[in-house]
């Protein structure tokens, strides 16, 4: 895939796993809002850029590292790789804690399956640093991780070309903080939808009574 049209976001993949309809919001219709956990983030990952390439403890450091598989069609950036003798190891930075979904182990195999491609070398395992925490859990890209991360990146790109939005299902932990909770309006558009349930309900309990 040489058109950059055609090439998913890595961070797509990620936005998929948490919520399908903010993916599409974001990636179909373009739609973006900040708030105080993605400035928080924005300026975890400003931090990490500022602080440069180099070599520490005879590992070198790239930061913002371009990213692109022609053969699942992605293109992204890595926060930072690290190149231990010439292998490299993705190390993705996150504003929050670890989560019980597997949405940032998905986003760094996603890293690691591009820079196989471009390097020509297995990538075993990655990072990921989490910011409230200040820890670093290392991941390993095992089969059952890259199976997931074909199949996530099948999915979106089937979603991305059908150019369809899902509807909103509201959910009290995942939209409470959502930047785009504005823009989507989980409540209001699916109480219609309860309502047209508990209408559907009635009739099939009248009908029952005849």
């Amino acid at each position: 895939m040489e058109d950059d049209d055609d090439l998913i976001p890595l961070s797509a993949l990620q936005h998929h796993l948490f919520c399908l309809r903010q993916c599409a919001l974001i990636h179909i219709e373009q739609v973006w809002a900040g708030n105080g956990f993605t400035a928080e983030g924005k300026l975890l990952h400003e931090r990490v850029d500022q602080a440069g390439d180099g070599i520490r403890a005879g590992v070198r450091v790239a930061r913002s590292v371009p990213l692109r598989s022609a053969r699942l069609g992605l293109t992204g950036r890595a926060d930072v790789v690290e190149l231990r003798d010439g292998r490299p190891l993705p190390v993705e930075y996150k504003r929050g804690r670890p989560k019980a979904h597997r949405a940032d182990e998905v986003q760094l195999c996603a890293q690691a399956l591009c820079l196989e491609e471009m390097f020509g070398h297995p990538v075993p395992e990655g990072a990921l640093y989490y910011g409230r925490t200040r820890h670093r859990q290392p991941v390993s890209f095992d089969v059952e991780l890259r199976r997931l991360t074909e199949e996530v990146i099948e999915a979106v790109r089937t979603m991305l070309r059908s150019g369809r939005t899902p509807a909103p299902r509201w959910d009290r932990a995942k939209c409470g903080a959502c930047s785009l909770a504005g823009a989507c309006q989980p409540r209001p558009l699916t109480r219609p939808r309860r309502v047209a349930d508990w209408l559907v309900r009635q009739l099939d309990a009248q009908d029952g009574d005849c």
